[in-house]
């Protein structure tokens, strides 16, 4: 006797099984842009990169004789290449011998559930990955105060938007805090998160963020960037069955050669900052003024010096900060140096041989960070 109309055969499981896949993956970033607010979604076109943007620029004095023309201070934004986005490619495939011993839902689902996870994980490190590399820096002696400095430079930074702040950081840096606070913990895409922190912004915690940092930018500076799987140009060589956003795509099918069940999962996908310089990069430490090896030599003009430094800057936001004397000044962890001399950490120095130079790495609110000094050589 022929089959029932409409029953229910295994490729029709196989394809709830793809759709259950990417749904959740789908819903999980959904709430995930909700949590950092992001609205910018960009569909890749065939030719273009992810590119990041930095502003960089002088700012003239301000002290203008009267009746003079005002200088003009110059400022450009300059486009910096992030990376080529490309389709990422994962293929796993369960012996017959393995679903037969195992059972099915254990020996495919458990693991296809399980490769999902290690998808959202490589996106969401990738991210933080990016963060790392932001130009703003601010420390502290804990991470409410690293988190307040985070703010106040993103209100600079952002000083002509109203923005909404995120921050990023590892669970173990909070979880004192969280362990007694009244406030309610979400979760998206593997990561928990706090809304309206201390009156602040959005708290993302993930393990992925290193212990000790805290990123920080302004939710409207994130982009997703993205392939679409769902692309008529993929769709018309391959089948991936995907959910409505088309970040992802899943194929299953047998391979009778060798009696496996294969599972193959394709993603192109990207979170970003548009402005590198949008983004702050805190550290929390415990107080304790870092140190510095400062050698001097003699420079490339009569009554320079060049100075070398090491280790390098703990940040890339972080600056370097000089003074010059008949001995080391003093320095401790915190001390505000805004004041002293600047340092782009290559150009030769002006100074004296014999005179004492002390050199600051500090954070972008100028408090000290690490400190060493040398004896002049100077040519």
């Amino acid at each position: 006797m022929a089959a029932e109309t409409n029953l229910i055969k295994k490729n029709d499981l196989a394809r709830v099984r793809e759709i259950e896949f990417t749904e959740m993956f789908g819903y999980s970033i959904k709430k995930l842009m909700e949590a950092l607010g992001v609205t910018r979604k960009i569909a890749k076109q065939a030719g273009t990169v992810l590119k990041s943007y930095k502003a960089t620029g002088t700012l003239e004095s301000g002290v203008v004789a009267e009746g003079d023309t005002i200088p003009l201070s110059h400022y450009k934004t300059e486009a910096v290449n992030y990376k080529e986005i490309t389709i990422k490619k994962w293929r796993k495939a369960t012996s017959a011998e393995a679903i037969t011993d195992r059972g099915y839902d254990q020996a495919v689902e458990t693991t296809t559930d399980e490769m999902l996870k290690d998808v959202q994980k490589g996106i969401r490190k990738s991210f933080f990955d990016f963060l790392s590399t932001g130009t703003g820096a601010v420390s502290g002696k804990n991470f409410q105060t690293v988190l307040a400095q985070a703010w106040g430079n993103l209100q600079v930074l952002f000083e002509d938007d109203e923005i909404g702040a995120v921050y990023f950081m590892n669970p173990l840096d909070v979880a004192d805090y969280l362990s007694t606070a009244n406030i309610t913990v979400q979760t998206a895409f593997g990561m928990s998160y706090v809304e309206n922190f201390l009156g602040l912004g959005t708290l993302i915690m993930n393990a992925s963020v290193p212990k000790g940092k805290i990123y920080a930018t302004a939710k409207d500076n994130i982009v997703l960037y993205y392939i679409p799987v769902n692309g008529a140009d993929l769709q018309e060589v391959f089948t991936f069955t995907t959910d409505a956003t088309g970040y992802i795509g899943i194929h299953e099918e047998p391979d009778y050669t060798n009696m496996t069940a294969s599972d193959t999962v394709i993603n192109g996908m990207e979170l970003f900052a548009e402005r590198i310089d949008g983004v702050v990069v805190g550290t929390i430490d415990n107080g304790t003024l870092g140190s510095l090896t400062v050698t001097s030599a003699a420079g490339s003009k009569s009554g320079d010096t060049k100075l070398t430094v090491s280790p390098a800057k703990a940040a890339a936001g972080n600056k370097y900060k000089y003074t010059s004397g008949a001995s080391a000044a003093t320095v401790a962890y915190g001390d505000n140096v805004a004041g002293w001399n600047d340092w782009d950490g290559k150009s030769d120095l002006t100074i004296a041989t014999g005179q004492t130079v002390t050199v600051v790495e500090c954070d972008g609110n100028y408090h000290a960070l690490k400190s060493g000094n040398a004896s002049v050589t100077a040519k």
